[in-house]
C-alpha cells in the first residue's frame, strides 16, 4: 500500500515520481483512489485546462510541445495528458507522446504523461479527469490534454477542458467536414497548422465561413477566433497562447468559467455514480434475479421496462 499523504506532499514539491505514483494510482483503479482523491481535493481548482484534438496527422503532438515551450517561457508549470490508442496486448498507450515530446523530458516545470484509451470511445482515457485532478494538485499552472485523434466523433474534451482547441490543417479533408457536426462545433480556438502548405488559406476561409453559419452571437459573445501556425517551427505559436489567455479572460469575466467547472463536476459524480451502479447491477448476475426476469420477458410475461423498474428496486433494497 502507498502511503497517499506522503506522495501527495512529494507531488505538491514537483517530484514527478510522486506524481506518476499517484496517477498509476487513478489509472489502475486501486482500493486507494477514494483516499487520494480526498487528499488531492483542497488542493485543485487552480490549473487552467487545454484540450487539443483534431483528426489523426494535423500535428497535435507538435502543436502541444510548441504550446509547452510558450509556456515556459512565461514561467508557468505544464502538465501535459497525451491520449493515446490502447496496444491491443499490453492494454498500455501505443504510441506514447512522451517520445515526440523528448525536447521537454529534462525540464523539471514540464510533466507528460502518457495514458492508454483502454477502450473508452471520445478520445479521451476513462481516468483523464482524475489524472487533471493530479497534476492541479501538484501545482501545475498550465494542464495540455491531447486527445487521441480519432476524428468526427471526439467531442469529450469540450467537457472536460475549460479551453478547447480544434487543430486541422490543409489537404487533409478537413475542409470538406467543415460543415458537418462533429469535432468542428466544439472549438473555442481553432488552429489551421501545417500553414505554410497550400489550402492553408482556403481552410481558415471554409472555418470562418462555418462559424458565420452558426449559432447567432449577441454582442459581446465569444466568437472563436482562427489563427494559423506552423508548430514545428514555432510560428504561430504565442498568437495562439494570446487567443488562450483572451478567452479565459472573457471567461472569467462573465462567470463562464466558473459553470463549466461545475458542469465537469457534476459530470464526473454522475460517471462515478453510474459506474458503481452498474458494478452492482454486474454483481447480480451472480444470483438468479437478472435471469429471472430476462426468462419473464423472453416469455412475453414482463417487458424490458417493467423489469429495469425491479432490477433498480432490488439494487435501492439492497437484496
Amino acid at each position: 500500500m502507498q502511503d497517499v499523504s506522503s506522495l501527495v506532499a512529494q507531488a505538491r514539491e514537483g517530484r514527478p515520481r510522486a506524481v506518476a505514483r499517484l496517477i498509476s494510482l487513478v489509472e489502475g483503479a486501486s482500493p486507494q483512489l477514494r483516499e487520494v482523491m480526498a487528499a488531492l481535493a483542497p488542493l485543485t481548482g487552480n490549473a487552467y485546462v487545454v484540450g487539443l484534438t483534431g483528426s489523426p496527422g494535423v500535428g497535435k503532438s507538435t502543436s502541444t510541445s510548441a504550446l509547452v515551450t510558450a509556456y515556459r517561457k512565461q514561467g508557468k508549470r505544464v502538465g501535459v495528458l497525451a491520449v493515446d490508442p490502447s496496444s491491443p496486448f499490453s492494454g498500455g498507450a501505443l504510441l506514447g507522446d512522451r517520445v515526440r515530446m523528448s525536447e521537454h523530458a529534462s525540464d523539471p516545470g514540464v510533466y507528460i504523461r502518457s495514458m492508454a484509451t483502454r477502450g473508452h470511445l471520445g478520445g479521451l482515457a476513462w481516468a483523464a479527469p482524475q489524472a487533471i485532478r493530479v497534476l492541479d494538485a501538484a501545482g501545475c499552472d498550465v494542464i495540455l490534454v491531447e486527445t487521441v485523434g480519432v476524428g468526427q466523433s471526439e467531442v469529450e474534451i469540450a467537457s472536460q477542458a475549460d479551453t478547447s482547441v480544434v487543430l486541422l490543417a490543409p489537404g487533409m479533408g478537413d475542409g470538406i467536414q467543415a460543415a458537418k457536426a462533429g469535432i468542428l462545433e466544439i472549438g473555442d480556438v481553432y488552429v489551421v497548422n501545417k500553414a505554410d502548405r497550400d489550402g492553408a488559406d482556403a481552410t481558415a476561409r471554409e472555418l470562418n465561413h462555418m462559424l458565420g453559419l452558426g449559432e447567432a452571437r449577441g454582442p459581446g459573445d465569444w466568437r472563436p477566433p482562427i489563427v494559423k501556425t506552423v508548430a514545428a517551427r514555432g510560428e504561430g505559436v504565442d498568437e495562439v497562447v494570446e487567443a488562450l489567455e483572451k478567452h479565459r479572460a472573457w471567461m472569467e469575466e462573465r462567470g463562464v468559467l466558473a459553470e463549466r467547472r461545475l458542469a465537469r463536476a457534476a459530470r464526473e459524480v454522475e460517471t462515478i455514480a453510474v459506474t458503481a451502479l452498474r458494478e452492482r447491477i454486474g454483481d447480480l448476475h451472480g444470483d438468479r434475479h437478472l435471469p429471472t426476469l430476462a426468462e419473464r420477458i423472453v416469455a412475453g410475461e414482463l417487458d424490458p421496462y417493467r423489469a429495469a423498474d425491479e432490477l433498480v428496486a432490488g439494487l435501492t433494497e439492497g437484496r
